[in-house]
């Protein structure tokens, strides 16, 4: 039967082999590549969770800077301002805008920027009125 086959057939079929196993270690690249995305997505998706928990945490853990009932949360664009003081005394000693990280993550942009104008006293108090 092998005779009955030419050549030319047999380098075809040999190529379109090669194809299909080519096209098969692809799957499995791809297929690992997907996993490895995934197992990615979900450690980050995690930290984020955990970054999240410890920013409601915060006031309750060792060395926050003010009394926790001083401090109300806003988690966006800045996590907490605290009056300090206020609750204790009555009084508002100080301001603060506190910003919780957590392991080596950084400041964003946003934060940095907000950082920029509490530093150069681009604060202000405004009373809005609405009539």
């Amino acid at each position: 039967m092998l005779n009955n086959i030419s050549s030319t057939t047999l380098l075809l079929l040999f190529v379109i082999f090669l194809l299909v196993l080519l096209l098969i270690f692809q799957q499995i690249r791809i297929f690992l590549k997907l996993k490895k995305i995934r197992q990615d997505a979900v450690k980050r998706s995690n930290a984020v969770k955990g970054g999240q928990l410890a920013e409601q945490l915060a006031p309750f853990l060792p060395n926050f800077p003010c009394n926790p009932a001083d401090a109300h949360f806003l988690g966006q664009p800045i996590d907490y301002i605290a009056f300090t003081g206020l609750c204790e005394k009555n009084t508002v000693d100080e301001i603060l805008l506190i910003e919780v990280k957590t392991g080596t993550s950084q400041l964003s942009q946003r934060e940095k920027g907000i950082r920029e104008a509490v530093e150069k006293g681009k604060v202000r108090y405004l009373e809005y009125r609405i009539k």
